[in-house]
């Protein structure tokens, strides 16, 4: 049944399984012969977690068999699992660092419990940058995750190898998270859906409340919308504690997608505002896309405005994330230290982590409270930008330029991969300082056919228009059936 199967999505194989169709065990054999099978290509599974899957499949096998697991949306589904953040009691966690190479995972992270809970069986975790600063996926610890589409090109970061494992078709949808594009970047270097929620949405406990002032947000890469807001249904809400939570949906995000859309009013970016990034130019090919979007946009129905770049600006958004991703990684380092009972060295990071570890550490409380509040002001301006200007939705690239060959980042110097890395993100970390929702979209592909996403902000909470305008995105361009080079189906 593996030819038969590759099509399916989490909710269709949830659904085969609850019908009886096929069981749990045997989903689980299929997976871990494709990872077997694909993952030496591919260097996206690091740690393979086939123990602990068999007996979770065993224990969904009886449950279904007694009739006691009929009400878990993806019952015996499998899933990766990102080495970054959240826990899985007993398993590996390295976070892409030869510091902390090793380490067994004490407890489950609320996140993990949720997607256990849902009926997710976890069958490894995938590659990721050292605690992931960089978006491109090749630690030294374990080595750079390929591209499905082209090979010799990098899957993005810091969630690459989970979405370099769904466009490959291990599983259907993966962990990922978001501290500056996570999510979004590589689901736009692999052709996938990968959505931010809202600051709040899922829960970080029950180690973290507020990594890098709310920066931080947890959700998936998937192949389908639908497995998105379905995931998204059954891990949101806020936990016992949380410093903050987002708004409470209206309805499930699942339901959102039968809703009519209605004609929503989009600006769109073709320029990238000042402090955004250094001044250059989008890449034509992500240019072509962003028009490519808008054109069909208006042609649903919708109100599609271009924007001048300064409506948006900010001379000083580089800095203020800068402060504050230096002063995680410092936080990071900090709790690794407190955990192992021991100083990290400059020898065991890499050397971005490390340069940005030492520039941390010369920031003062007051420094990093002032940007708190810099970046407060401008979540405002954003959001009456939307409110005043009546705008539901910000469309620009997911990325300013494609994705980039895996050899632009064998360079040690650190100077070189903040220039790449800002290339990367110029456009996503927006949305992880202002707290709101965004997606990027696989609606175009250039011509050497590799996939260039385009990007959706919504308002703060307000993920349901998204979904609703992801699900029309999704019917009038199909994308879930597009194979990369390197897929499941073509292996013999």
């Amino acid at each position: 049944m593996t030819d038969e199967l590759i099509g399916y999505d989490a909710l269709a194989l949830g659904g085969l399984i609850r019908n009886g169709e096929i069981s749990p065990v045997e989903l689980l054999n299929i997976t871990i012969r494709r990872i077997e099978k694909i993952n030496p290509t591919l260097n996206a599974v690091i740690h393979k977690m086939y123990d602990q899957a068999r007996e979770t499949a065993e224990n969904w096998r009886a449950e279904l068999s007694a009739g006691q697991a009929t009400g878990a949306v993806f019952c015996g589904v499998p899933f990766l699992l990102k080495d970054l953040i959240v826990e899985y009691r007993g398993a590996p966690f390295n976070e892409g660092s030869r510091a902390v190479k090793g380490y067994i995972s004490k407890l489950d992270s609320e996140l993990v419990k949720r997607q256990k809970a849902a009926g997710l069986i976890i069958v490894g975790k995938t590659n990721t940058p050292e605690f992931g600063y960089l978006p491109m996926t090749d630690p030294s610890i374990y080595g750079p995750t390929i591209n499905p589409w082209d090979p010799s090109l990098t899957p993005g970061g810091s969630s690459g190898g989970s979405s370099a494992a769904v466009a490959a078709g291990i599983v259907p949808m993966a962990h990922g998270n978001d501290g500056g594009g996570s999510i979004r970047i590589p689901a736009s270097c692999c052709g996938l859906f990968g959505l931010k929620p809202t600051r709040g949405r899922n829960p970080l406990g029950p180690l973290f409340g507020d990594l890098g002032g709310g920066i931080v947000c947890e959700h998936a890469v998937t192949r389908t919308v639908r497995d998105s807001a379905a995931l998204l249904d059954v891990t949101s809400g806020a936990d016992l504690g949380d410093p903050y939570s987002a708004p409470p949906k209206e309805r499930p995000f699942l339901a959102e997608m039968e809703r009519d859309v209605g004609s929503l009013k989009i600006g769109f970016l073709i320029g990238v505002p000042e402090g955004w990034s250094e001044k250059i130019k989008l890449h034509p090919d992500c240019e072509n896309a962003v028009k490519d979007a808008a054109q069909l946009c208006e042609s649903l129905g919708h109100t599609v405005e271009e924007l001048t770049p300064d409506q948006l600006s900010h001379p000083n958004i580089l800095q203020m994330y800068g402060h504050i991703w230096s002063c995680l990684i410092g936080h990071i380092i900090a709790y690794w230290e407190r955990e192992l009972g021991k100083k990290i060295r400059q020898d065991e990071l890499e050397p971005l982590n490390w340069e940005d570890y030492q520039a941390g550490l010369n920031i003062t409380g007051a420094d990093y409270l002032v940007t708190v509040e810099e970046i407060q002001r401008f979540s405002r301006k954003i959001a009456r930008w939307h409110y005043e200007g009546g705008y539901d939705l910000l469309l620009s690239p997911t990325m300013r330029i494609p994705p980039t060959k895996l050899s632009v980042f064998e360079s040690t110097d650190p100077v070189k991969w903040l220039e790449v890395a800002r290339s990367f993100n110029a456009f996503t970390r927006i949305q992880n300082l202002t707290g709101q929702p965004a997606m990027s979209v696989p609606i175009f592909w250039n011509e050497a056919n590799v996939p260039i996403g385009v990007q959706f902000a919504g308002r703060f909470g307000d993920e349901a228009t998204l979904f609703r305008l992801a699900a029309q995105l999704e019917r009038a361009r199909p994308w879930a059936d597009r194979k990369p080079l390197i897929h499941c189906s073509h292996q013999s």
